[in-house]
């Protein structure tokens, strides 16, 4: 069982991992405090959304299931569509900065973890050892988010400001896959 549960808190998340590499190129330079906040934001996200989802349950999964895609797609797109907005009005270093703060990190790190609510719906049907799962999950997705703004980093100084555009375009490509997924099947 311990296989299936790292095998899904990879899968889960890699989205997290794809918004920390472009944040981390984004920002100027962040260092090892910027990679533990991002890291710990999108690790404590991913660690509650399934046991969110989980005590919802069988009850209402069907409830979750039908608007979770929705709801990721539009914070993506709002976040991504910002960060182009960002890139084609051409603001300097400075101003990125400013945009990530606490609030930005929520967002994204929300949005990416919302489809973990409709596998811990899921996973209330089965007998699985959700508290270990969930912790396993947010510990994965805490490493992955931290690795992922270093690289970012390294990334960052090749790719200026291009990358807020990547940045934005591939969190729009994560919420338009997540709806794909969810309403074609």
């Amino acid at each position: 069982m311990i296989g299936t549960s790292l095998a899904l808190a990879f899968s889960l998340s890699m989205d997290s991992f794809a918004a920390a590499l472009g944040r981390g190129a984004v920002l100027r330079r962040p260092g090892f405090p910027e990679a533990m906040r991002v890291g710990a934001a999108f690790g404590i996200c991913q660690c509650a959304m399934p046991l969110l989802g989980w005590a919802v349950g069988i009850a209402f999964a069907s409830l979750v299931e039908a608007v979770d895609h929705w709801i990721a797609f539009g914070l993506l797109l709002a976040v991504g569509g910002a960060m182009i907005r960002n890139f084609l009005a051409g603001e300097e270093d400075e101003e990125a900065d400013s945009r990530s703060g606490w609030m930005a990190l929520l967002t994204t790190a929300v949005a990416t973890s919302i489809d973990a609510a409709a596998v811990g719906a899921g996973l209330a049907l089965v007998d699985i050892d959700m508290v270990t799962t969930a912790m396993l999950i947010g510990a994965v997705t805490f490493a992955v988010a931290f690795g992922g703004v270093l690289i970012g980093r390294a990334a960052g100084d090749r790719l200026g400001r291009w990358a807020e555009l990547f940045g934005g375009i591939i969190l729009i490509g994560i919420g338009l896959n997540i709806l794909i997924e969810h309403t074609l099947g």
